[in-house]
């Protein structure tokens, strides 16, 4: 294979990167209308006829840092909003010196929370259960227990 070939090769994976950014494992907030609404989360699909996601509402952020610090059990809200209400979609990033929510988050509890939302998606089923010595989500034993 030609040296060019394997350049054009790799820039286009790059590319690919950057045009699609808003793909599935992607963390962001979406602004809401009709009701004005925003939500953090976890992109689980995005389609033409809306976004799927694993995550909580922006202004339960704070409570919800406090339930998985303290080790409580969690359920990620797995939601679907159609394209009509979506005004906005941004990725969740750091801004200058402000971290991002998913930075704060994980500087908070010790936990990615890419992890914590995804479980549902690995087959995790009810609630999250967290050993607040390890900082990491555990799975529902087979007794349930």
């Amino acid at each position: 294979m030609p040296k060019n070939a394997e350049r054009m090769a790799e820039g286009s994976t790059s590319q690919a990167r950057v045009r699609d950014p808003f793909s599935p494992g992607a963390m962001v907030v979406v602004t809401l209308g009709n009701p004005r609404d925003k939500f953090w989360g976890m992109i689980l699909a995005l389609a033409p006829e809306g976004l799927s996601m694993s995550g909580a509402e922006l202004a339960s952020f704070e409570d919800l840092v406090l339930m998985v610090k303290d080790g409580d059990s969690f359920s990620p809200a797995v939601v679907f909003f159609p394209m009509h209400r979506i005004e906005r979609i941004e990725l969740d990033l750091p801004d200058g010196n402000l971290p991002s929510l998913s930075q704060r988050f994980l500087a908070k509890t010790g936990i990615e929370p890419t992890a914590l939302l995804g479980s549902r998606q690995n087959g995790t089923e009810g609630n999250i259960n967290l050993d607040t010595r390890s900082r990491s989500a555990a799975r529902p034993s087979e007794d349930g227990e």
